[in-house]
């Protein structure tokens, strides 16, 4: 793919992928794996970066103005969005969650 793509996070990503930190940290008491966590997910979207339209979109049941990808990390999930150039990371939520009431 020829065209490169910028980052970018939306603080409700920042949030959500804290809320899992703090969780797996504090709550379950394994700041190793909350860091292993972190870093497995910077990676996968770091990976995605290099042809982030190059996946099958979200299927969705809700009318949005721009496609969802998803990329999972583990039993989680990373939303994201291509405006322009930019890969726009939204959301990072537990994918047992019910998706379509959260996304």
């Amino acid at each position: 793919m020829d065209k490169n793509f910028k980052l970018e996070y939306l603080p409700l990503f920042e949030q959500d992928l804290s809320d899992v930190r703090d969780y797996i940290a504090k709550t379950l008491q394994n700041p190793t794996a909350a860091l292993k966590l972190i870093n497995d997910t910077e990676k996968a979207i770091q990976k995605r970066l290099k042809n982030p339209l190059g996946y099958k979109p979200y299927n969705s049941i809700k009318d949005r103005k721009q496609t969802y990808y998803t990329i999972r990390v583990r039993n989680y999930t990373v939303f994201y969005v291509i405006v322009g150039n930019v890969m726009e990371v939204r959301r990072f939520v537990y994918s047992s969650r019910n998706l379509p009431d959260i996304v």
